[in-house]
């Protein structure tokens, strides 16, 4: 008789954690990960593109070379899903012509002048890739790594936990660092990104993600009918090299005054020093110091009704126009991508911060956790 009690005790059981997991799955819709091989990289290290759905059918791929984000599928204002990040099809065309498509970067996002800095009274020499300065980490930043992936899900979003380990004195930085980004696609239509990382070894770190937008759809020529609101009252003026020069300016009365939602084309053709021979945006815009999440920016694009928000814990973002792509061939699906065919807002410190103590720091201790959280949210209107 007891051994038959605990017979239907162990399918009672049973049959409860069946209903509990049928549950769970029904409350996930189309909600998933899958990953496929995405090729080898020329030195023969396998990669992997890992695709994210939520529950409204919004599609994130994410390989793990370099963390790119391949592809981001959202809707337009009649439910038609478009691609709105660019890239390629290929991995051989991230790994020898990309302009940082959808990349982590790092150590150290956007320029440090004369790729030099001093820490503690000592001075060291960074890699130059970026004429006389050090970008986006150098010649084999973040960018270029395989990074490891381990799958997240949750009742409410699935994600991937990126991982790696940057040694000592790698393209000149000090420090074992060790680094987790993560990225969550929420069912609220966002994604969300978390970094953090630790050292050994004093360092500076300054983390980001370069993706290209054209909310347009990938292919649709210039970025130039967008319109864009950046909640920033000061920008970082930069020599003709890019490197800020220590003034924080106002914005207003300049063509970098985005603080009133308008076309992303009306004013980047003016005459304005800071907008280095009016080629274009590529400008450090100053959010807040403050701790917490802040309204960074907001992107419309009118035809399709497709809205970009984008939230950050950094103190500014780095807009950028796609200045220096100039007819792109062979791009996803074959396609070419024009003149300004995207843009990037790029969660960050400011430029240069180790070059400039007036800055908010950027250095990472021993002991010390570097947090950042960017989201960027879809809608449309």
């Amino acid at each position: 008789m007891k051994s038959r009690n605990i017979i239907l005790g162990a399918v009672a059981l049973l049959i409860g954690l069946s209903s509990c997991v049928s549950i769970f799955n029904k409350g996930k819709g189309n909600m998933g990960i899958t990953s496929e091989p995405w090729g080898k990289t020329s030195d023969g290290k396998h990669v992997e593109l890992f695709t994210l759905e939520n529950k409204n059918g919004l599609q994130a791929k994410i390989a793990s070379y370099g963390g790119i984000v391949v592809s981001l599928k959202v809707p337009d204002k009649k439910g038609v899903m478009g691609d709105v990040v660019l890239g390629f099809d290929k991995l051989a065309d991230y790994e020898t012509r990309s302009p940082y498509f959808g990349s982590i970067t790092g150590r150290y996002a956007n320029r440090i002048a004369k790729g030099k800095f001093t820490l503690y009274g000592k001075e060291y020499q960074l890699a130059l890739n970026n004429g006389p300065n050090s970008l986006h980490g150098g010649r084999v930043g973040f960018d270029k790594k395989i990074w490891k992936v381990k799958k997240l899900y949750h009742s409410s979003e699935v994600g991937l936990e990126l991982t790696l380990t940057s040694a000592d004195g790698e393209e000149g930085y000090p420090g074992n660092l060790k680094c987790t980004v993560t990225y969550i696609l929420t069912n609220d239509d966002e994604l969300k990104i978390e970094y953090s990382a630790t050292t050994d070894k004093a360092t500076v770190v300054n983390l980001t993600n370069h993706t290209y937008f054209n909310l347009a759809g990938e292919s649709s020529g210039s970025v130039l009918d967008h319109q864009a609101m950046i909640y920033s009252e000061r920008f970082t003026p930069t020599d003709d090299s890019l490197i800020p020069t220590g003034e924080l300016r106002p914005v207003k009365g300049t063509p970098l005054d985005f603080t009133e939602l308008h076309r992303i084309g009306d004013r980047i053709g003016m005459k304005y020093k800071p907008l280095i021979q009016a080629i274009g945006y590529d400008h450090n815009f100053i959010i807040s110091d403050s701790s917490g999440m802040k309204n960074a920016a907001k992107i419309v694009e009118p035809k399709s009704g497709r809205v970009l928000e984008m939230e950050t814990t950094e103190p500014a973002v780095q807009f950028y126009t796609g200045n220096h792509m100039k007819k792109l061939t062979g791009c996803k699906n074959g396609h070419t991508y024009d003149f300004r065919g995207g843009f990037c807002l790029e969660a960050q410190h400011y430029p240069d911060s180790p070059n400039h103590p007036e800055f908010p720091s950027t250095v990472l201790r021993p002991g010390e956790t570097y947090k950042q959280t960017t989201i960027y949210k879809f809608s449309v209107e």
